[in-house]
């Protein structure tokens, strides 16, 4: 009955942030879930206090990230960069489109995907208006599929990735040429599959000699700022060094100058943040810790174990793929976490591999498939823009499992 008990709870929990009832935000049903585990018994006030605890890092990481991009946004960094990016398109759309994946590209493998999703939507958001463009949907698509596409090919790019690995972490130097050959499938495929869904709107021309207006003393600061967290992320990386601790850090230190600098009220920053956020990843560790008790992870890493067994290969591409859809099902969060304890131990480098594929790219199916989409998402929102579950769902069939094929496959030319 306990095991029962929780998973239905989780389970509607989890549904409630995918579908969002009565369109309450997504922190109110993971804080919901998390709350009656508490009150029926389920999970002891210690218990929730250790499940939230873990995600300490997780934490402090996107709330450096949310302080850095609405510094950014105050200081107009954000329309700077819109007017800079259309007329490079020189008019062409698809110039623009490829113009800002490779963007994408570059803030996800160094800030992280979820950095993506903070920094570069509202950046897309504010080109889109700038450009005049009348459908700006396909544009802003890119900040949510290349956040979780190119999120394997360093380990700070997705906060799952030390999830998974934990303290076992390998070195910069394995990783990368472990994952590199994945990464480039992942991220040409999910290219290629995601401009031919949005083909028939790319057609409409846009706005070129566009005026450039100045970048303000605060916008510089905030670049630097944000240059000055890829290069802490990498340091603190190949240290073997938690994130979160450095991105607040340096958060906090570029959002104090910029606002001493102009004499700003820190308020209009701290108002901007999207501090559901937090609620919404600590309740996710609570249920985690919940479903740690029935006992998964012990079933999962039998399974892992007495398969690999028999074969190393098919149970690499089973697991790969089964996490992927499982990622959407329950969030790659807490995916990750339980996936991460399962893979643990005498598992094959193929198998975690794969896992870690799953986990990072898999969410590309759905709307909530990852955190890094749900804050595409509240970005989205912020922004003026809606899309359906419905409607990413028809789009991610199609991106995402062509890519997942490629890339697991190609594990087995690094590996």
């Amino acid at each position: 009955m306990f095991q029962i008990a929780v998973w239905i709870i989780s389970f509607m929990s989890v549904a409630g942030v995918i579908i969002r009832p009565f369109k309450l935000p997504e922190a109110v049903w993971a804080v919901s879930g998390a709350a009656l585990l508490l009150v029926f018994g389920l999970m002891k006030p210690s218990e929730c206090l250790t499940g939230i605890a873990k995600g300490t890092d997780v934490y402090l990481f996107l709330t450096g990230m949310m302080l850095l991009a609405e510094t950014a946004r105050e200081e107009k960094l954000f329309d700077w960069l819109a007017a800079y990016a259309t007329n490079l398109a020189k008019g062409s759309p698809g110039k623009l489109f490829l113009l800002i994946y490779s963007v994408g590209i570059i803030v996800t493998i160094f800030l992280s995907n979820d950095a993506t999703a903070v920094v570069l939507t509202p950046a897309v958001a504010a080109a889109m208006k700038t450009a005049k463009v009348q459908k700006p949907l396909p544009y802003l698509l890119i900040c949510a599929f290349i956040a979780n596409a190119a999120s394997f090919v360093l380990p700070i790019s997705n906060p799952a990735n030390l999830v998974i690995y934990g303290s076992h972490m390998p070195p910069l130097l394995k990783w990368v040429p472990q994952y590199i050959l994945p990464s480039i499938f992942s991220i040409v495929v999910t290219y290629i599959m995601l401009r031919f869904t949005q083909k028939n709107s790319l057609k409409e021309n846009i706005e070129c000699n566009i005026h450039v207006p100045e970048l303000s003393h605060g916008g510089k600061t905030a670049i630097i700022g944000i240059a000055a967290t890829a290069i802490i992320l990498l340091v603190s990386s190949a240290l073997n060094i938690q994130l979160g601790l450095p991105t607040f850090i340096t958060s906090i230190i570029t959002s104090a100058i910029v606002l001493i600098s102009a004499k700003k009220n820190p308020t209009i920053i701290i108002k901007g943040v999207s501090w559901l956020v937090l609620p919404l990843v600590a309740g996710l560790f609570v249920i985690v810790e919940a479903l740690n008790k029935t006992g998964i992870i012990d079933t999962l890493t039998n399974y892992l174990h007495q398969q690999s067994e028999q074969s190393v290969a098919k149970t690499a591409w089973a697991s790969g793929s089964i996490i992927a859809v499982a990622s959407n099902l329950m969030n790659n969060l807490p995916a990750g976490l339980i996936a991460g304890d399962a893979v643990h131990g005498n598992v094959p480098e193929i198998i975690k591999s794969a896992v870690l594929i799953g986990v990072d790219l898999g969410p590309n199916l759905s709307i909530t498939g990852s955190l890094a989409t749900i804050l595409w998402l509240v970005a989205l929102r912020r922004e003026g823009h809606t899309i359906s579950a419905w409607a990413f769902l028809k789009f991610g069939i199609v991106i995402m499992f062509p890519a997942l094929l490629f890339a697991i496959a190609s594990l087995f030319i690094s590996i």
